[in-house]
């Protein structure tokens, strides 16, 4: 029997078994249990405990072929033991990650299982259904529909604002929220969230482009952006 043939008779449990032991040489290969769960975005988890490893798949690679199986185990197996994935084998996964059939699965699944959690538009300081329509008429012709707008429920600075399409939902985070901070600023990161609208991350190569060249030409046209980016550099 060729290799090819072989790979295909595999179990994902003889699968993860074999990339273990090119990671850890030497070691005897504890029990793995795989297993599919129904998760609301295109994680995967591995845990080793009690002398065991568990590893949850999202059920959106139910179907994928056993190389890209085998790839994820890689990936999952060099993170939870701290050693480097190797590129070609990273590359090969999101490369199957990034293709089109497989993003438009994700969406659905995000779409039908995920709900976000926020809060109103309207804050203690600053009103997004009122700054969004500001923005749209003054850079977008008034002609962006607005999709669902609200605060985070967590004062984050790491992220101050984010797009989901799936959920076609910008958020912002509640630490912009304050009369501490200036106004051009939430417009700034508000505006910043807009232009993810209009301009989608493209798919080039396997490789995931947020900020195009026409994102950043666009964003260069913010008024007193570096106002706004100062205001930026001080909450951070």
């Amino acid at each position: 029997m060729n290799v090819a043939s072989a790979l295909f008779f595999e179990t994902h449990e003889e699968i993860f078994a074999r990339v273990f032991c090119a990671v850890k040489p030497r070691t005897d290969v504890p029990p793995i249990a795989v297993e599919f769960r129904q998760f609301a975005n295109p994680n995967s988890l591995i845990q080793f405990k009690q002398g065991k490893i568990l590893v949850r798949i999202t059920d959106v690679l139910s179907e994928a072929p056993a190389p890209i199986i085998e790839s994820l185990a890689w990936v999952l197996l060099s993170k939870l033991f701290r050693k480097p994935v190797p590129g070609d084998e990273l590359l090969l996964y999101k490369r199957y990650i990034q293709r089109k059939d497989v993003r438009e699965r994700i969406h659905t699944v995000r779409q039908e299982r995920g709900r976000k959690q926020i809060s109103i538009p309207q804050g203690g300081a600053y009103d997004l259904d009122r700054l969004f329509d500001e923005l749209n008429f003054r850079y977008f012709f008034g002609l962006m529909p607005r999709p669902a707008l609200g605060w985070s429920l967590r004062r984050s600075r790491g992220i101050l604002g984010h797009y989901d399409p799936s959920h076609h939902t910008i958020v912002l985070s509640k630490i912009l929220d304050s009369p501490a901070v200036p106004q051009i600023l939430v417009e700034y990161v508000l505006f910043h969230e807009m232009l993810h609208i209009k301009f989608p991350t493209e798919h080039r190569s396997g490789r995931r482009c947020i900020h195009t060249r026409d994102f950043k030409e666009a964003e260069r046209q913010f008024e007193k952006l570096k106002e706004a980016k100062d205001a930026l550099k001080r909450l951070s």
